[in-house]
């Protein structure tokens, strides 16, 4: 077991290590437009449940809680300076399908467009605003879910703050190690 040295670090820069799991793109739809913002900050609250950050700054805060949907897109390793684009630009401004040249595509149960290009795609509706205004938590049922075939585990991205980014890596199993009711 490896010793690590360690030294006071500035709590506001934790998401550098637990930052909760690959960066997306969240779809919305509201009074004939789309948009599109780039999110880090999200969580899985049990098995179709989706806890996600979103500023009240953000233009697309009004968008989803107005309309009480959106699409939590994953995308690849292949399109990170799109996503970051995205993540740098306002919807009140441009059309960012159209200024980063992704294809938006009609959802099976939501207004909100899937986007094309990304790995996996959650229809969800919002279930929970009573942690809006308090900490800006959407609460989300993911109501259709769809996924590409292959690859299995795809190359996704990881914001590890201050502008840097881990891509995900080589895959290890150690499914025999755990007990089937725990998979």
């Amino acid at each position: 077991m490896k010793n690590f040295r360690k030294k006071d670090f500035p709590v506001s820069d934790l998401r550098r290590f637990i930052e909760p799991g690959p960066i997306v793109l969240v779809s919305s739809h509201w009074k004939g437009k789309n948009n599109i913002m780039t999110m880090g900050w999200h969580m899985v609250m049990d098995y179709s449940t989706i806890g996600c950050f979103i500023w009240d700054q953000n233009h697309s805060c009004e968008m989803i809680r107005k309309s009480k949907e959106c699409v939590v897109n994953v995308p690849t390793y292949d399109i990170i300076r799109k996503v970051i684009g995205i993540g740098n630009s306002t919807g009140a401004e441009i059309d960012k399908f159209d200024k980063f040249g992704l294809t938006a595509e009609k959802a099976g149960k939501v207004k909100a467009p899937l986007i094309k290009e990304c790995y996996a795609n959650f229809e969800c509706r919002l279930v929970d605003t009573s942690l809006i205004r308090k900490y800006s938590l959407f609460v989300f049922e993911v109501v259709k879910a769809h996924a590409a075939v292959a690859p299995r585990f795809p190359r996704t991205i990881h914001y590890r703050g201050e502008g840097r980014f881990m891509v995900s890596g080589k895959e290890v199993d150690y499914a025999r190690y755990f007990k089937p009711d725990m998979l």
